[in-house]
């Protein structure tokens, strides 16, 4: 999936305008959560994402989907990571 077509898919899906997103090599974040959901094209490098339920590595051309409030970890790999990121913030009740 191309940088465009991620953009694309998520217009469709109602998410922000994707942000560019660099973090450092052998980095890492511990435990947290977001109030928005978020949608991630890797661009490059790689990054581990812990959640509750899964552990899992993407690498360039993965895409990545957390829900909002969703509890993870986050873990950059040697190079470092790249991804372009979409996020939506949940409707008020």
């Amino acid at each position: 999936m191309t940088p465009e077509q991620f953009a694309d898919e998520l217009a469709r899906e109602g998410f922000e305008p994707a942000v560019t997103v660099t973090r450092e090599a052998g980095g890492m974040l511990g435990d947290h959560t977001h109030p928005f959901e978020a949608k991630a094209l890797i661009l490059s490098g790689d990054i581990r994402i812990a959640t509750a339920t899964s552990e899992r590595v993407y690498q360039a051309g993965d895409v990545f989907h957390l829900a909002a409030e969703e509890p993870h970890s986050e873990f950059y790999g040697m190079l470092g990571v790249q991804y372009l990121v979409g996020r939506k913030t949940p409707a008020a009740a």
